[in-house]
């Protein structure tokens, strides 16, 4: 089992930049493939990114596309998501996720464990 810690959340003006982090502990982090999501008032839950155990294949949806890096670093058990010239859209909670196949998913029922989010606001 691995519990999961988003940070890194908060208020800003579109355009600006945000930089979310995942703490894992438990299990090696290194063992799960790992992904965020983000979910907005009164819409579903939607996929953002995901990487790979070594890092080696990154995914991402197009609406975040050459605006947001996702990347890891399993010597410190955590995951990351860069986020670049923000716009009211991205307002949502941001959640990681990750499980345990050798592959990338965008489905959210495909994930083994969630952390609790943590909210991020873009003003216009």
């Amino acid at each position: 089992q691995v519990q999961l810690v988003e940070s890194g959340g908060g208020l800003v003006q579109a355009g600006d930049s945000l930089r979310l982090s995942c703490a894992a502990s438990g299990r090696p982090f290194s063992n799960y493939a790992a992904s965020w999501f983000r979910q907005a008032p009164g819409k579903e839950r939607e996929f953002v990114a995901a990487i790979l155990q070594t890092g080696s294949d990154r995914y991402y949806a197009d609406s975040v596309k050459g605006r947001f890096t996702i990347s890891r670093d399993n010597t410190r058990n955590a995951l990351f998501l860069q986020m670049t010239s923000l716009t009211p859209e991205d307002t949502a909670i941001y959640y990681c996720a990750v499980r345990t196949a050798w592959a990338i998913a965008t489905l959210a029922s495909r994930y083994d464990y969630w952390g609790q989010g943590t909210q991020v606001t873009v003003s216009s």
